[in-house]
């Protein structure tokens, strides 16, 4: 990915974890990588928690090098990437300060990007004091997650963001939209016959999507509690992943055309009725329990936490997309928080063949699925059946692997350095536009809603299981389990 785009990069939130861990290795990567950022290119990073230039790059070799190149830090390109980096110490909640950002940016080159990794408290303040200062003009805005509480708050900042910056100027940020297995979804559906006949009701029998952690809320006690799993998880990433799993082909990967196709799969997912919540949804709370060995403490007890907190760490649903391609296909989707391990997946069980002249095992329910991991590991896996060596015909599962590390020499792009550069280069496709954020909003708030009114606490799982049993039931009422063995 070559570009001459020049830019200025600014960062609010410069010292904060997500530019800590994320943001500022992943500029780093494209900036080793020769080629993918432009020589001229300048990152301006602005926070309170250094008072000048070599304060902050003090504070950069601290704690973002320990955060980059997996196998060793490149010193040369590493302390070229620092000759980039500039910095303005401002208070963001103070317009005035504003001045010193546009007197330090205004000769600096190229196409204006403005990152805001901060809390979304602040996304209205900072885009009124750029407009303020004329910062709004030929310039790009990155939001972070979460955007609003509800659907009504959501709206509020959008609107407000809107009132400034142009909707072509907005760029909402789902990081799981830049994993190469997602982009290698797309090509696997659109660019193989092979596959997309099959990718409908007639041959798909359920679809999993799973993104579990082993992780608890860490030091997130007090966001966390105010927002759990069904905002943090399912309202954005889960389903953006299922949107780009059911979508129809769109008509080329232009950023309207990709996100018109994922739109309509938003709109169309079936209403859930809340006399049937308690059928489809299941909520839960992890308790104490072993992780990897080590015993970690109950939600409850965690920092920030209230101890009769009824804030959910693990969601699991049954979804239905009310379309020709999907009509009567379960999608099934689950996160949760200190479960058995870390994974993101997803999973489409084809169904089994309607006679066999091979015996009962051919006839089992996912005998041939597809495995598409996100994560620890970005792999795909198609499984299906073959006839064991020696006398009979006795059949086992067998898969075929694409494996992209072993398979690409060249390294993977991570899923920000993609997301990054798509944001210089004004790249939309792979950012979620408002009317999709919306429709998942309607979607979700009916189950939010309920829940809040029943008053009943989410069921309680052991910390390094698989969540609640009853997530498990779920599945098993539609003839079908969760996939939890793969490795």
């Amino acid at each position: 990915m070559q570009t001459d785009s020049s830019f200025t990069f600014v960062l609010f939130g410069g010292t904060g974890d997500l530019s800590m861990r994320k943001i500022l290795p992943a500029l780093f990567e494209a900036h080793r990588a020769g080629g993918m950022l432009a020589d001229s290119g300048k990152i301006v990073a602005v926070a309170r928690h250094a008072t000048n230039r070599g304060e902050y790059i003090q504070w950069v070799n601290e704690h973002v090098k320990p955060h980059v190149s997996k196998n060793g830090v490149d010193e040369a390109a590493w302390a070229s990437f620092l000759e980039r980096i500039e910095f303005v110490n401002i208070d963001l909640g103070k317009a005035e300060d504003f001045v010193h950002l546009r007197d330090a940016i205004q000769d600096l080159p190229g196409i204006r990007v403005f990152y805001l990794a901060t809390g979304p408290s602040l996304f209205v303040p900072i885009c009124h004091a750029l407009a303020s200062v004329g910062l709004n003009v030929n310039s790009r805005i990155v939001l972070e997650k979460p955007l609003g509480y509800d659907l009504k708050s959501s709206n509020a900042i959008n609107d407000a963001v809107g009132e400034i910056f142009a909707e072509e100027q907005i760029y909402r940020i789902d990081h799981y939209l830049g994993k190469e297995p997602v982009q290698n979804l797309l090509a696997l559906r659109f660019g193989n016959a092979l596959f997309e006949p099959l990718w409908r009701r007639e041959w798909v029998e359920s679809i999993q999507i799973t993104i579990a952690e082993e992780l608890g809320v860490e030091a997130r006690g007090d966001f966390y509690d105010n927002t759990g799993a069904l905002r943090d998880m399912v309202q954005n990433h889960l389903l953006q992943l299922l949107s780009i799993v059911a979508m129809e082909p769109p008509h080329s990967m232009d950023s309207d055309s990709v996100r018109d196709e994922k739109l309509r799969v938003l709109r169309a997912l079936k209403p859930i009725d809340p006399r049937d919540i308690g059928k489809v949804a299941v909520r839960g709370q992890y308790h104490s329990g072993v992780i990897r060995g080590t015993a970690v403490p109950a939600y409850a007890t965690e920092p920030g936490v209230k101890p009769e907190s009824a804030t959910e760490t693990f969601v699991a649903l049954k979804v239905e997309i009310e379309n020709w391609r999907w009509a009567g296909v379960p999608f099934f989707l689950r996160t949760g928080k200190r479960l058995a391990d870390r994974v993101a997946e997803i999973v489409v069980n084809f169904r089994a063949v309607p006679h066999s002249a091979l015996g009962a095992s051919a006839l089992r329910a996912g005998a041939n699925r597809l495995v598409i991991r996100l994560q620890p590991n970005e792999t795909i896996r198609l499984y299906c059946l073959a006839k064991q060596p020696g006398e009979g015909m006795n059949l086992a599962s067998v898969h075929l692997d694409l494996a992209f590390d072993q398979f690409f020499r060249e390294g993977q792009m991570e899923a920000y350095q993609r997301l990054l550069l798509d944001v210089i280069n004004g790249r939309l496709a792979l950012f979620v536009r408002r009317d999709e954020q919306e429709a998942a909003w309607r979607w979700v708030e009916p189950i939010l809603n309920e829940w809040k009114a029943s008053n009943k606490p989410p069921k309680p799982y052991a910390s390094g299981t698989w969540g609640p049993a009853a997530s498990s039931a779920m599945l098993a009422q539609h003839g079908t389990c969760w996939l939890e063995e793969e490795n």
